[in-house]
């Protein structure tokens, strides 16, 4: 096949792939979705194709292929650490951040030709998050009520405790946080 038209059906399989699991991360409300994973699998490919083709063409240099791979594992992990959001005892866009370093591997295996393996990893991912996404909600409410049962139980011992020894309650027992 012709380098240009292999380029491009890479190209498009990975764009194609890419916006799949952008869909799914659309449609759970998550901040990179279509465009964004799209844009990393294209540019994914676009580098791997480049480093196994393009520059390592020619020359009596050795060349490193994997030193492409390594830049763009790097360059994605900065992205996914951009959708991170981390509050006071919670941290949310992990899965985003997953998603993200996952496509850029999918945009590199078209690239380096392994569509058959691009195209599994692809539906495999996005049949997981559909499937795990309900699993995943009910063990954290599950969590959060437990905390949350936590939290009375102490406050139930520390007022028992005051009781016993005579104390008087103070004001941290009232203190409200307000957050935006």
């Amino acid at each position: 096949m012709d380098l240009t038209l292999d380029l491009v059906v890479r190209i498009f399989l990975a764009a194609v792939l890419g916006a799949g699991l952008g869909i799914e991360r659309s449609r759970a409300g998550q901040s990179a979705g279509v465009r964004t994973n799209m844009m990393i699998a294209v540019a994914s490919c676009l580098f791997t194709f480049m480093g196994a083709e393009v520059f390592s063409a020619g020359g009596t240099a050795p060349q490193d292929k994997a030193r492409v791979a390594a830049q763009i594992v790097s360059g994605v992990g900065f992205l996914g650490a951009g959708t991170l959001l981390q509050t006071k005892n919670k941290i949310r866009g992990l899965t985003t951040a997953a998603t993200i370093w996952l496509v850029a591997a999918i945009g590199m295996a078209v690239g380096g030709g392994l569509y058959l393996g691009a195209v599994f990893v692809t539906v495999f991912a996005f049949v997981g998050l559909r499937a795990l996404a309900p699993v995943s909600d009910r063990l954290s409410r599950a969590a959060k009520e437990d905390h949350q049962l936590e939290r009375q139980q102490k406050k139930q011992r520390k007022q028992e405790l005051r009781h016993w020894w005579g104390a008087e309650p103070d004001d941290e027992d009232e203190h409200v946080t307000v957050e935006d």
